[in-house]
């Protein structure tokens, strides 16, 4: 694991020049103590495994595509793909799990339809331990519930519905990290939602928060 040193560059970069990839990555570094021993053998092919990701050529695929939704979704938030500095591409190639957490974060929100609101966050992190990656996210995922709903109380439903659609959706879906998206930008994403297992019943993608979390949200009085 990167010191401490190169720990507070990261994050120095992330405040100060928007940088995010290399704190990323070793956050995800700390979700991955712990990680589920089945999984860690389905991402070993995957430990340099890190295409580059132009969204340029991804918006010029046809609407409905894995590679057009996602451009959308990383251009409307004003998303830059994730880049790992160069000094930290071994440290990325040792711990897969925390690479590829890292780089499909963004790719989870468009097949999962859960957008980057806090609810939106929430139903990505549940999905994640419906999974069962890493002990780690286990043991934090009540805590990570708590602070968004200490951070936006009035949308204390809408987390929770999220959560636990996110949780049985990972419960019953492949598993996504071992997945190569990067190599399937071209196919429509109801195919891969089919092939993975995701059953997402309103079929919505990221236009706006799924059918139950936009319940809740219109019943608190949250625009969506």
């Amino acid at each position: 694991m990167a010191n401490l040193k190169r720990f507070i560059k990261a994050y120095k970069d992330y405040f100060t020049k928007g940088e995010t990839g290399d704190a990323a990555l070793l956050e995800s570094e700390l979700y991955g103590f712990g990680v589920n021993p089945d999984v860690l053998v389905q991402l070993q092919d995957l430990a340099a495994y890190y295409p580059k990701i132009d969204l340029t050529q991804l918006s010029q695929l046809p609407e409905g595509t894995l590679g057009y939704e996602y451009a959308q979704h990383m251009l409307k938030n004003g998303i830059q793909p994730l880049e790992i500095s160069d000094d930290l591409r071994a440290e990325a190639e040792r711990h897969p799990f925390a690479l590829r957490y890292t780089v499909t974060h963004d790719i989870f929100h468009i097949l999962l339809g859960f957008d980057t609101s806090y609810p939106g966050e929430m139903g990505v992190f549940g999905f994640t331990v419906g999974q069962n990656y890493t002990k780690a996210l286990n043991l934090v995922y009540p805590l990570i519930k708590l602070i968004f709903v200490m951070i936006k109380p009035m949308q204390a439903k809408a987390i929770f519905a999220s959560a636990s659609r996110g949780k049985e959706l990972g419960e019953q879906a492949s598993c996504l990290l071992a997945y190569r998206f990067e190599e399937n930008w071209a196919r429509a994403i109801a195919d891969i939602r089919s092939e993975l297992g995701l059953v997402l019943k309103d079929e919505q993608l990221e236009k706006q928060p799924n059918k139950a979390t936009a319940k809740v949200l219109s019943e608190e009085g949250v625009a969506v």
